[in-house]
């Protein structure tokens, strides 16, 4: 197989498509978040295996919790569960594991899970991977602004919740949209996009590599002209 080329310093996926793909099924939407858990590592260890050092995940957005009530608990249930099961992988592979977002609206049993993992795995070398949870670019802007004027700084940056963190080379989102969705707003200033029309849980390996290579076909110029 070819080897990958110009791969991206951080991808950041906008996981869409878990309910459509239960209902394609026949059953209620929390399985189809169930079987994204199974996207998510597929695609974190193709980011330890081909180098990629940061990935980052919209998993939950500030607006999510408008959804049914029921599939809010099922889905912060599934991802207590995950977290606690995936930190022996993370640890085996090297995973630095952050969660950003307005986690003021997340449980104190979720929130001490995360608190956990993010300390256990803080030596993690080969990849970074960031999970936003009750998230939204808007948020994200107003808080920075905020704590920006409270500092008397005219430097908006250092104060995002992804302080530290390079802004995304590439964004993905599947299952066949074609918007932001209220996410990153500042930091996709200079993004490139690729939108699939795969589902997010049948989205594998093969997937992750299709947008990569898709991504290093691009010529990236930054507003400025190339010769």
């Amino acid at each position: 197989m070819k080897p990958l080329e110009k791969l991206p310093t951080h991808v950041s996926i906008i996981m869409d498509g878990n309910g459509r793909w239960a209902k394609e099924r026949g059953k209620e939407r929390i399985y189809g978040h169930f079987e994204g858990v199974e996207s998510v590592r597929a695609v974190t260890e193709a980011c330890v295996e081909w180098g990629i050092p940061y990935l980052s995940l919209f998993a939950f957005s500030e607006e999510n919790w408008a959804r049914p009530t029921a599939e809010v608990e099922g889905l912060m249930a599934l991802m207590l569960k995950s977290m606690h099961n995936e930190y022996p992988t993370f640890k085996k592979n090297g995973v630095r594991f952050v969660v950003l977002g307005n986690r003021g609206r997340l449980s104190d049993e979720l929130n001490s899970e995360i608190d956990y993992l993010m300390d256990a795995t803080a030596g993690g070398d080969k990849l970074t991977m960031i999970l936003f949870m009750s998230y939204s670019g808007k948020w994200d802007i107003q808080q920075a602004a905020k704590r920006m004027a409270e500092a008397g700084s005219e430097d908006l940056e250092p104060f995002l919740v992804t302080a530290g963190i390079p802004n995304p080379d590439l964004i993905i989102r599947t299952s066949g949209e074609k918007r932001i969705s209220n996410f990153l707003l500042w930091q996709a200033a200079y993004s490139e996009f690729v939108f699939t029309d795969t589902l997010w849980p049948d989205f594998r390996k093969d997937s992750f590599r299709a947008a990569l290579e898709e991504f290093a076909s691009r010529d990236r110029r930054y507003g400025k002209v190339t010769k």
